[in-house]
């Protein structure tokens, strides 16, 4: 069940470089980013956060459900 599952990164200190050109979108410099990942995807998005200097301060599940019906 683990699968269907989202988690919320909260992250602090992404910088602008070469991977974060490729998402085609600046990365502000201050305060807190939040990604939100599926189970499958946790270990891929850490290791990418770290290449683009981030560091995850926070990671909380995140309720599809719910998200869903507030959009």
């Amino acid at each position: 069940m683990l699968g269907n599952r989202c988690f919320r990164y909260e992250v602090v200190g992404l910088r602008q470089n070469d991977e974060t050109d490729r998402m085609g979108f600046p990365i502000r410099s201050s305060g807190s980013v939040f990604i939100t990942v599926p189970y499958s995807r946790m270990n891929e998005e850490m290791q990418r956060i770290t290449r683009m200097g981030g560091k995850i301060v926070n990671i909380s599940p995140v309720d599809v459900t719910t998200e869903a019906a507030a959009s």
